[in-house]
């Protein structure tokens, strides 16, 4: 290396040195710590200046709330609620002192110690703000006290900030019992009810000083969702959260020595009693009302916004249209039922779903008799089987699956089935053997006659061709909730759980040529401080329009020369489908015509809605089965709804006739009882192998009734000139003749 390399490598080690010394000189230690203390001390200076400038401000104006509106589709008004708070100030001495206990062990441990604020909680609300991540709990007994009384629910920095200064201004002001007084007096509860007081008639219909320490440790509990912790209306998972959050405040009382371990041993979880309808939400406007409650929930407005007054929601429910499923379900079922006199009458609950095929506007809904005296709505509900009604869904995954028969024979509307009744399905490792209607064999059958007649066998050994798993993922795609649906050859049948709302969504996708369509309520929601646009639902193609037009084509041949014909008329072109099942415990007709598609369903409800029960002997007609009280509902209504009539048909595009291979030969005996069968569930909850029943055998001349007659099982492989009303079930139970086990 020269002299001059030299010199140059040493001056750019020099400047490299000074950089770095440089650099350290600016981020010495006590540069750092100063800075640090100067940010610490600016932060203090400008809490110091928000402290002073921020005062308790005077109570919030939830005496001046406004109600909610609930409108037509067309701008009429349907209800007004939360006129009112639903609200009673009680005295603290007044609340049992272990309950009092109850909610600062539920809510803030450390609230008789604590300086009325948590630094650390309102950090992460603070930062759960500003990233857009919406609410984050953490507050104090203080700080939601402040929230509730004070302030507002906004999730706004400014309001935590506000609430922050304010609760260390009240803690100082206040003794501990008032504010713990002043939280639980202005808490939500949920079912309307703001306050201890009103908590406990809500939930307990009792008043605040009656309350035992399971109850209050129920109550204390709601805070955290109220909503999504009501016993009476959440889901498996609310119920079994709440029941953890119970429990969890009970333990914190014995940590805090607040109850002792044996007297918590001998607790038992409280149940509330059912939720009292509010005055106006009489007759059908309450069945309304929850299921777009319902549906806002699902749209990020919460119970608490609701409540707090001011909105404006218009449903897609059309006013004419609603008349016209009410007079329907009045003319051709109320109005032929002794509800005081019957005990079977007295069990009969209908429900409805209309839905517009092309936008999934729920434009009609039927929840009961009255919501005050039925809470339940029947329209919703999913705790019932669909029964035959799944069948077309078997077909259309068939259809979309390419499947084939057992030999190789593509499966279509002329693809040809054995019919003998209890014949074992081949192929599947589940060995089943259902009973068709009255153990009728029909021999060889096209799937389209076997639709018609609601054939059981053929379905049974359809879903083994299609296999369950890929039937049930055809049927989930089409809207059928994921709900007791095993992947089993009976699920052929409609073992699974579903509501009207469910089966609605189902046949309008059939409807709309296998584009999806999810039923909806509500159309908008508008605020005087905000406006929510309901989420437009996917339009995706569930299934292609070839197996939905085929099975629309199908479903056609039900109504027209099946078990369908009480909804056959020259007014409308229609398909549909019939189901009832096992024990006839739920009667269903789902149908459709290219403008509307509405599903009617009846219900047998016992014991205040714990226990399903027989329909047979509704009106003493027999058996109310699908062909009977619900497609003559549907047609009554479909009537209306159209007013009188449509010249529109079925636009049907690629129509899968199907292989039509050489006739099986039917088996000669019925075959012995599978070694391991569908196991049914407890009576009081829908069983795995539903029933369909028609009221007589097929007939070539005479249409379907109400009233079941036997007949002698053909000994010819004969095609019947006239299905009868509904399909058979598996008599599998001891002494079952396979008539609903009668």
């Amino acid at each position: 290396m020269g002299r001059a390399d030299a010199r140059r490598a040493q001056a750019q080690e020099s400047r490299r040195a000074a950089k770095s010394g440089g650099i350290r000189r600016l981020f010495t230690w006590k540069k750092l710590l100063g800075t640090f203390f100067g940010i610490v001390l600016l932060g203090m200076g400008a809490f110091g200046a928000l402290y002073l400038y921020v005062d308790v401000p005077a109570a919030n104006a939830m005496a001046e709330r406004q109600s909610n509106v609930y409108k037509y589709s067309d701008g009429t008004v349907l209800a007004r609620t939360g006129k009112g708070v639903n609200r009673q100030i009680v005295d603290l001495d007044e609340v049992p002192k272990k309950v009092q206990h109850a909610f600062v062990a539920a809510e803030n441990k450390t609230f008789y110690k604590d300086q009325g604020v948590d630094l650390k909680g309102t950090t992460r609300a603070l930062l759960s703000t500003v990233s857009g991540k919406g609410k984050q709990g953490g507050s104090t007994i203080t700080q939601q006290y402040v929230k509730n009384y004070y302030l507002t629910q906004d999730p706004t920095v400014s309001r935590k900030l506000k609430e922050l200064v304010i609760s260390l201004k009240i803690d100082q002001q206040k003794s501990k019992d008032e504010i713990l007084a002043g939280y639980i007096n202005t808490a939500y509860y949920g079912r309307g009810a703001s306050g201890i007081q009103a908590a406990a008639q809500a939930y307990y219909g009792v008043d605040a000083k009656d309350l035992n320490v399971s109850q209050g440790a129920y109550l204390a509990s709601l805070l955290q969702a109220p909503s999504q912790y009501d016993w009476n209306s959440a889901t498996p998972t609310g119920k079994k959260l709440v029941k953890e959050r119970w429990a969890y405040t009970l333990r914190n009382m014995v940590e805090m020595d607040w109850l002792t371990e044996s007297e918590k041993a001998k607790l038992k979880f409280a149940y509330p009693q059912k939720p009292k309808p509010a005055a106006g939400m009489e007759g059908q406007t309450g069945y309304l009302v929850e299921a777009a409650n319902k549906e806002l929930e699902k749209q990020g407005v919460t119970e608490e916004d609701r409540e707090a007054g001011g909105w404006t929601f218009t449903l897609t429910v059309d006013k004419k249209r609603q008349q016209a499923l009410e007079k329907a379900v009045d003319d051709q079922l109320e109005s032929k039922l002794d509800r005081e006199g019957s005990k079977v009458d007295a069990t009969v609950q209908a429900g409805a779903t209309s839905v517009d095929p092309k936008t999934g506007k729920v434009v009609a809904l039927y929840g009961g008799e009255d919501y005050i005296k039925h809470y339940i709505s029947n329209a919703t509900r999913q705790d019932y089987q669909p029964a035959s009604t799944f069948k077309p869904l078997v077909l259309a995954s068939a259809l979309e699956n390419e499947s084939t028969t057992q030999d190789g024979s593509l499966i279509g509307l002329n693809t040809v089935y054995d019919g003998t009744s209890k014949r074992p399905v081949v192929g599947s490792d589940t060995p089943f053997s259902p009973q068709n209607e009255d153990d009728r064999s029909y021999g060889p059958i096209s799937v389209q006659k076997a639709m018609n007649s609601s054939v059981n066998s053929v379905f049974a050994q359809m879903i083994v061709d299609v296999t369950p798993s890929a039937a049930k993922q055809t049927a989930l795609d089409l809207g059928v909730p994921d709900k007791n649906f095993p992947e089993r050859p009976a699920v052929s049948l409609g073992t699974m759980n579903a509501s009207t709302w469910d089966m609605a969504g189902a046949y309008a996708t059939l409807d709309n040529h296998g584009r999806k369509v999810t039923p909806h309520i509500l159309q908008s929601a508008e605020h005087r401080d905000r406006t929510v646009n309901p989420e437009k639902p996917k339009r995706e193609q569930a299934i292609s329009r070839a197996s939905a037009d085929t099975v629309t084509k199908a479903l056609t041949g039900v109504v027209d020369a099946g078990s369908g014909s009480a909804a056959n008329t020259s007014a409308y072109d229609a398909a549909g489908k019939t189901g009832t099942s096992e024990d006839n415990k739920s009667a269903w007709f789902a149908g459709y015509t290219p403008e509307l598609t509405t599903v009617v369903a009846l219900f047998g409800e016992g014991d205040g809605g714990r226990k399903q029960v027989s329909l047979t002997g509704t009106a003493n007609s027999g058996r109310a089965n699908g062909g009977g009280f619900p497609a003559r509902i549907w047609a009554d209504y479909t009537l209306g709804a159209l007013g009188g009539g449509s010249g529109k048909t079925f636009d049907l595009q690629d129509v899968e006739r199907g292989e039509v291979p050489a006739p099986p030969t039917p088996s000669d005996t019925p075959s012995e009882e599978p070694t391991e069968s569908e196991e049914p569930t407890p009576s009081d909850t829908p069983s795995e192998t539903p029933s369909e029943t028609p009221s007589e055998s097929p007939s070539s001349s005479a249409p379907p009734t109400d009233s079941p007659t036997v007949t002698t099982p053909p000994t010819s492989p004969e095609l019947p000139s006239q299905p009868g009303e509904d399909d058979g079930q598996p008599g599998e139970r001891p002494g079952g003749n396979g008539l609903l086990g009668e």
